[in-house]
């Protein structure tokens, strides 16, 4: 690849990476990185590896995640121009994998442990690992794309996670690098190509017979999901002690009986509501307040259960908990509730307040949730072994493993997405949080406050999407298995990182070997 500027392939790389995430379709995910690490091996210096992979992840965290500059206008009422500041100052350091990689590869480059196709390899597997391991603010990875864009390989994820398909789409990305080099050699690049083509499509073609062969359900229920609309600013009052209660609830309530009216004479198992929708607490103490009574009494006058997001108070260190509950068809709060755990930085709790309590003079619109005991407990309703997921845990895989581990039998996720705008997160938000439905094999069933609201069979199906922005309530029926068996990928959880981390590590050793050798 000849270019007058070098430097516009980390800007390719960038665009090419940007421009294949949700909800875009994955059209570059395979060859996305090749600009890039052309521009690698170029260089002599460690200092333009690192500005290089920097600036890619710059250019593509601008065109996929633009979404954060709505977020701090609306949610931290931030004027445009300082929340476009926030959004750069994001782009710079919220996918750090890239230069990280580059600089684990340039080390052994030039300790001459690796030349030529080891070399392109060390680079996809380095860039790989480091996805999967550092931490971000919004985990992602490019296994996502290929369900969003419904291409059969996704089903691969019931044995090795989208995690792993990320890891098998940056590998891709050596083939069609070796491709590339022989452009001028009609002959090499055909071969290439045509089994680069051929084990894509035979990928595909595994991913639909596994899709055939998955145990058929043995029942179901019906869940009518209920998205009330509610507007940011009564969201947070409701969370700050500020009023709205009864206004949410009213709302709650009137889009609950209008699809109640819409599906009379139908069988209801459960009605859910999404994240904080009851704006109370709700834990046994609190049962017996004013807004507590108006919603078992609700519940019992309509004699169905009830799923709902809601506040708790932990009795231990007094923080207020995002939790979710359940109630019977007479209104009796069920027990355990279950807490958020995995909290939101920035929204959820401050990061370094503990060490530095003067943040919190500084920033006092943070919310600070106490955090629960993590994916240890089912929530009971009936008979149902029913998996708690709240939000932002859904991007987290070893969470919904850990439920599944349990017994769940369908997970349940409750959300509240109204601070992105509709560009964006919220398809990416859905595609992550459904994905973990495959990776378990059990239904998950997701009501949002302003959208999307659906429902995700174990087969990964994706049935009827809700409006955004809109008060809707939908009825589903959702077959599942009783005795659900855990997947592959549950029981071989770091199968692909330790298969693609032993990988690296014997070429390291065998690079230092031929060193040694060498003298």
């Amino acid at each position: 690849m000849s270019l007058k500027t070098p430097w516009l392939l980390p800007i390719l790389s960038g665009i090419l990476i940007g421009t294949s995430y949700i909800p875009f379709p994955p059209w570059a995910s395979l060859f996305a990185f090749i600009p890039l690490w052309i521009f690698w091996e170029q260089q002599t210096r460690l200092r333009n590896v690192i500005l290089s992979g920097i600036l890619a992840t710059f250019v593509f965290t601008l065109i996929g995640f633009n979404w954060v500059a709505y977020l701090l206008h609306e949610f931290a009422h931030l004027p445009w121009f300082v929340a476009i500041l926030g959004m750069l100052l994001f782009a710079l350091i919220a996918h750090l994998f890239v230069p990280v990689a580059g600089i684990l590869w340039f080390i052994g480059y030039k300790q001459k442990l690796y030349t030529g196709w080891q070399s392109i390899l060390v680079m996809s597997l380095f860039t790989a690992l480091s996805l999967w391991a550092l931490p971000m603010l919004f985990k992602w990875n490019f296994g996502y794309a290929w369900y969003g864009v419904q291409m059969p390989v996704y089903q691969l994820a019931e044995y090795i996670g989208f995690s792993g398909l990320s890891m098998l789409t940056l590998l891709a990305n050596v083939p069609l690098y070796f491709a590339w080099q022989n452009r001028y050699d009609k002959a090499v690049r055909k071969k290439i190509l045509l089994r680069f083509i051929t084990v894509f499509m035979m990928l595909n073609a595994f991913g639909l017979s596994t899709k055939a062969f998955l145990p058929k359900p043995d029942t179901s229920f019906n869940a009518l999901l209920v998205q009330a609309n509610i507007g940011n600013a009564e969201k947070v009052a409701a969370e700050f002690g500020r009023g709205f209660y009864s206004k949410i609830i009213q709302q709650y309530q009137d889009v609950t009986d209008a699809g109640l009216r819409a599906h009379a004479g139908k069988e209801i198992d459960f009605i859910l509501w999404s994240e904080t929708a009851f704006p109370s607490l709700l834990n046994d103490q609190y049962q017996n307040s004013h807004y507590a009574q108006q919603l078992i009494q609700y519940v019992n006058d309509r004699h169905v259960p009830l799923i709902t997001g809601s506040y708790a108070k932990d009795l231990k260190t007094g923080l207020i908990t995002n939790s979710l509950f359940t109630l019977n068809e007479k209104g009796e709060v069920q027990s355990p509730y279950y807490s958020k755990s995995i909290l939101l930085a920035f929204g959820e709790f401050l990061p370094g307040e503990e060490y530095f309590p003067v943040l919190r003079e500084l920033l006092p619109m943070v919310g600070n949730f106490g955090r629960g005991a993590g994916p240890t407990k089912l929530l009971t309703l009936n008979d149902y072994k029913i998996g708690p997921q709240i939000c932002y845990e859904s991007l987290f895989p070893g969470f919904s493993k850990s439920l599944a581990d349990l017994g769940a039998q369908f997970i349940v996720n409750v959300t509240n997405d109204s601070w992105y705008g509709t560009w964006q997160e919220p398809y990416q938000h859905m595609i992550m949080t459904l994905a973990r439905a495959v990776e378990t094999r059990r239904p998950l069933v997701r009501v949002t406050n302003t959208g999307i609201s659906t429902v995700v069979l174990a087969s990964g199906e994706i049935l009827q999407q809700s409006p955004m922005y809109e008060t809707w309530s939908g009825l589903y029926e959702v077959p599942y298995l009783t005795e659900p068996k855990a997947t592959y990928y549950q029981q071989n959880f770091w199968l692909m990182p330790g298969v693609l981390g032993g990988l690296l590590g014997l070429m390291l050793l065998n690079g230092l070997r031929m060193r040694l050798v060498r003298g």
